[in-house]
């Protein structure tokens, strides 16, 4: 199935192509993406996708998504926030840096987090379906490991004592927020 991804993240877009194999995925990048001005994860999520829908080809599905992280000990910060957190051109090394900062003084084991991902499709006849999954864990006290993206190398997912970062792509790909996301749009699409 033909489908426009309306963002620029090559990250999201790498991991989605890996659980969406049936799809032909075509990223959107364009410069005057709408900014991320909702209150959710889901509300962004729309606002990407409806913003797809206007450039998609004939008959093609467009895909949303919006991700990011909660902390606990930080009231659900982040949150929609993940992306800019340290600032509007941070890089992830940035955020995680704010993060860490953030959470200097706070023990291990008040350090519970979440991924969460939003993730929207629209069909060729302008029909939304919206989909949530989340991925627990906790904030590492530093970052370890390479793999990933975002906050990838603090974040330990239950039942784990390393980080995403260090458990690697392949170990991430069908556990994540975003895979969770995907099997939940999966349950509810109609037969194609």
């Amino acid at each position: 199935m033909r489908a426009l991804f309306a963002s620029t993240n090559r990250g999201k877009l790498r991991e989605l192509e890996a659980l969406l194999p049936g799809w032909d995925l075509a990223p959107l990048d364009r410069d005057d993406y709408p900014d991320e001005t909702g209150a959710s994860f889901e509300e962004n999520a729309l606002l990407k996708a409806r913003y797809g829908l206007e450039h998609a080809p004939p008959g093609a599905w467009t895909l949303g998504e919006d991700s990011g992280i909660e902390v606990d000990a930080l009231r659900g910060g982040p949150g929609v926030r993940s992306a800019r957190y340290a600032g509007d051109q941070a890089s992830d090394a940035d955020n995680v840096a704010k993060l860490l900062a953030e959470l200097e003084d706070v023990p291990r084991g008040r350090r519970g987090a979440r991924y969460v991902s939003a993730l929207v499709a629209i069909d060729p006849d302008g029909n939304e379906l919206v989909a949530r999954g989340t991925f627990e864990g906790a904030i590492a006290l530093a970052p370890h490991g390479t793999a990933g993206f975002g906050y990838d190398p603090v974040f330990v997912p239950v039942g784990e004592t390393m980080t995403v970062a260090e458990l690697g792509d392949e170990w991430k790909a069908g556990r994540s927020h975003r895979a969770a996301a995907v099997r939940a749009l999966l349950g509810r699409l109609p037969p194609l």
